[in-house]
């Protein structure tokens, strides 16, 4: 991304045709939003003048106090390489702020800009790559996903098997040309299924390139008469879709996780980070998988983690060490899935790890083993704790993390634990047609 004052959008607004400006922003469930503006409006929004009704937002306002600004973040400016018949279309990346000029506290951005902005005090940068993991479904004759696909291509495969290809590399050419670098891409072990590495930056840079990302996705794949679905487990007995973020903090540019004398070539600071984090696991979960669909993923045999353990290589625990050089020296956390919202999930991420840094918090002994393969009492010898099995689960570890709920902030806990029951409920109400098939004739 670069970097533009509001004389350098409004002229290049001008001379390149743009007709669309979308203001976006994400709502609390991650969802991306947008208030389209024509370039006649677009002074008045860059001056933070543009009012919109956050009371039709999930998880914002209350009706009574529904009106808010959009406060455009200048470097988020970027035009997107389609197009619409009247002209280009551009989008502005903003935050929410409340009538009396003050952040809105139930905006997921201002969340991870607040936790980032601690950090910086502390002296440290925080960096991320996520890996995201994806879906490229076929349509039927009304346009709608279907799950079934005749592609057979399996992980690392390349065309003609996989079907997929041109539209990911699509995506990929896409991303650059919005200037989001890519590290690399690939198909996954299940058919039709994708992953887009996005490139090593700052936390706040990467949630937005992540948001944008998935947007290029859909857009990209419906161009190629396709649907891509973020679904962290569309479909039984393949392996679910997950974002692994890859971790390490900076202090004036040198990776403090770095330590030459360390074991694995790990600082102090690593271990204590990775240990903030195995701490506030359970309650993170919430965030990091917020759907029903989430534990369907986390399940043993697809390689996504179960228990709560940390392994140099090794890829069945929730932390893996990658084998890197030097200053590449990181964490993988591997639970993460990409209904995930990136703003408040790199936010608990960041937090949990300072408070690892603060209180020296040590993570329990390395597992070199299997962790599927081991047994309930091996797991208990070795104080390997699980990971929440179902949604609800989720939601108890979060009511009971006092800290994890600090990091949020009242509004938006109160906010996200309403529409997590909500789901649970809804979901529990419901009959599938696995019980139809399992029981209906037996009983």
């Amino acid at each position: 991304m670069g970097h533009y004052t509001k004389e350098d959008i409004l002229r290049i607004v001008e001379e390149e045709g743009v007709a669309f400006i979308r203001l976006q922003f994400t709502d609390l469930l991650g969802t991306l939003k947008n208030v389209a503006i024509t370039k006649n409006q677009l002074e008045r929004a860059l001056n933070n003048q543009y009012v919109f009704d956050g009371s039709s937002i999930e998880g914002f306002a209350r009706v009574e106090e529904a009106d808010m600004y959009l406060y455009p973040d200048t470097d988020t400016f970027l035009i997107f390489p389609w197009s619409t018949p009247e002209g280009k279309v551009a989008r502005i990346i903003c935050d929410v702020y409340n009538l009396n000029e003050k952040p809105y506290k139930g905006d997921p951005r201002g969340v991870l800009k607040r936790v980032v902005a601690e950090a910086k005090e502390m002296g440290y940068e925080f960096q991320v790559g996520p890996e995201c993991e994806f879906f490229l479904m076929n349509t039927d004759a009304d346009g709608n996903p279907i799950t079934e696909t005749k592609e057979r291509a399996g992980y690392f495969e390349l065309g003609p098997n996989d079907f997929g290809e041109d539209a990911r590399r699509d995506i990929v050419l896409t991303m650059e040309e919005l200037g989001c670098e890519i590290e690399s891409s690939h198909h996954e072990v299940a058919a039709g299924q994708h992953e887009v590495d996005l490139k090593y930056r700052e936390a706040l840079g990467i949630a937005d390139d992540f948001m944008t990302l998935k947007l290029a996705i859909k857009t990209v794949a419906k161009n190629h008469g396709m649907f891509a679905s973020f679904m962290p487990k569309p479909k039984a007995d393949v392996a679910g879709s997950g974002v692994h973020l890859n971790m390490s903090l900076t202090r004036d540019g040198e990776n403090i996780f770095y330590d030459e004398q360390g074991r694995y070539g790990l600082s102090k600071e690593a271990y204590y980070f990775m240990g903030g984090i195995m701490k506030h696991i359970q309650a993170m979960t919430m965030i990091l998988n917020p759907l029903v669909n989430s534990y369907k993923r986390l399940v043993p045999g697809y390689e996504a983690p179960t228990d709560i353990a940390w392994s140099f290589s090794n890829r069945t625990p929730l932390i893996r060490v990658p084998l890197v050089k030097d200053a590449n020296k990181r964490i993988e956390l591997r639970s993460p899935d990409p209904s995930m919202n990136p703003y408040l999930a790199l936010a608990l991420c960041l937090a949990a790890g300072l408070d690892g840094i603060k209180n020296q918090i040590k993570p329990p002994a390395e597992v070199q083993m299997n962790v599927f393969a081991m047994s309930e009492a091996e797991k208990e010898t070795l104080n390997i704790a699980a990971m929440p099995e179902s949604l609800k689960d989720a939601i108890e570890a979060f009511e009971a993390d006092l800290f994890v709920q600090d990091v949020l902030g009242s509004h938006i806990c109160k906010k996200l634990l309403q529409m997590k029951k909500q789901e649970w409920f809804t979901y529990r109400s419901k009959v599938t047609n696995w019980e139809i098939e399992e029981y209906l004739y037996k009983f």
